[in-house]
């Protein structure tokens, strides 16, 4: 039976303003709580409103001019306050939540038996509404790019339905199963050796990007905890009442990815910085005037003289990558003779470490930009040096890995 294409049409478009809808109440909540709250101070809520809109824009990549109140600016006492700066680093997590959202979306529209009506209405419709927030969030003091708007929330948007359709596109059949067949085709097409080591030196080095990145989750949560007193001394000196401590901790919880890639990015030991000149890597942190975000009270101190402990993070994330591709490489490479196995796993260290190192230097761009005037534009680690140094790591650990003894069955 072929569904009713009108009601397929609207319901697609209804899921797509869901997912808009669920990312933009995400700081629109705590924010209204605040404006009630604060009702007297003069604001309306559609200040509060535009404040929502651009988090959620900036949330997907979308870059904001900011142009502070002459007043304003000097009240901050923070050079270069008084010249419009740009806002370029992205609470991720809003990206996160919209492609869980259009991958559900995917699924659900596909297995509705609509190959491309209901996902190509949903992209259409989201497309549409993140539009609208972007030109009610037009504002002299705060503004979006507008080409980026236009594409990036629907970009992202569009990557999370297409992952979500793929696993059905390819059984339901026409035309949609002909091009993926068209693609297969085209990919066993290519020499074995080829598609062996690329498949391995992929796997494997996700499974490094992704021990690291869990490393780093578990020490940032640790480093939060262990400095618990100086982060309720933060909150208790920005004075910000129950509401504006609500709306705080919101948004420091949207950041949270961005935290998570700049432990990382310390583990693997060049660090990142908050703000130009400064610099926060197991070596000791250099440090001038910094937000005050509680959540920097977790930052490292000056010295530490256990810093370098956490270098062998991304080691033991190779040596494991390493060791399990080890066992993998026998059945990828059992159509080569014994002399081009020895030999794909002598490179097999090296793959794993660019695909690593790759996986890293974007993982690091994602976390880092401009965080507002002055010396906050450079804020976050360096994609091109994280990235290196990690892939070095991954080829000494990987290569490690590979050599090392397996356990003797016993009889």
């Amino acid at each position: 039976m072929r569904p009713h294409r009108p009601l397929v049409i609207a319901m697609s478009a209804l899921d797509a303003l869901l997912a808009l809808a669920i990312g933009l109440a995400i700081p629109l909540l705590p924010l209204t709580v605040l404006w009630v709250t604060r009702f007297d101070n003069g604001l309306s809520w559609d200040v509060y409103y535009r404040a929502s809109a651009d988090i959620w824009l900036l949330g997907h990549g979308v870059d904001m001019r900011i142009t502070l109140d002459p007043a304003l600016a000097g009240s901050l006492g923070v050079a270069g306050a008084d010249v419009p700066f740009v806002v370029t680093i992205a609470p991720l997590a809003f990206a996160l939540i919209t492609v869980l959202l259009g991958l559900r979306l995917g699924r659900r529209a596909v297995e509705a038996g609509t190959t491309y009506i209901g996902p190509t209405a949903a992209i259409v419709t989201f497309t549409a509404l993140a539009v609208l927030v972007a030109l009610s969030a037009i504002h002299p003091s705060v503004s979006p790019s507008p080409w980026q708007s236009l594409v990036l929330p629907s970009l992202i948007f569009s990557v999370g339905v297409i992952i979500g359709a793929r696993g059905e596109i390819g059984r339901s059949g026409g035309r949609a199963q002909s091009v993926q067949r068209a693609v297969t085709t085209w990919v066993t097409g290519l020499p074995d050796v080829l598609r062996a080591f690329t498949r391995l030196s992929v796997h494997a080095g996700g499974i490094a990007t992704a021990l690291l990145v869990t490393s780093a989750a578990v020490a940032l949560a640790v480093a939060i905890l262990g400095n618990f007193s100086t982060e309720i001394s933060l909150y208790e000196g920005l004075q910000g009442g129950v509401a504006g401590s609500l709306a705080i901790t919101a948004i420091q919880l949207l950041f949270m990815p961005v935290f998570v890639v700049w432990a990382a990015a310390w583990l693997v030991g060049p660090g990142f910085a908050v703000g130009t000149g400064s610099s926060v890597s197991p070596m000791g942190s250099l440090l001038g005037p910094v937000p005050s975000l509680p959540i920097l009270g977790a930052l490292p101190a000056t010295t530490l003289t256990i810093g370098f402990i956490g270098l062998i993070v991304p080691v033991v994330a190779g040596f494991i990558a390493g060791y399990a591709a080890r066992g993998r490489s026998t059945s990828e490479f059992d159509f080569a003779g014994d002399r081009q196995r020895r030999l794909l796993r002598t490179l097999t260290p090296v793959g794993i470490g660019v695909v690593g190192g790759i996986f890293m230097g974007l993982v690091c761009w994602l976390g880092s930009g401009a965080a507002g005037p002055g010396r906050l534009a450079d804020v976050g680690p360096n994609g091109l040096v994280v990235g290196g140094v990690f892939a070095i790591e991954l080829i000494v650990g990987s290569a490690l890995g590979m050599v090392a003894p397996r356990p003797r069955k016993r009889t």
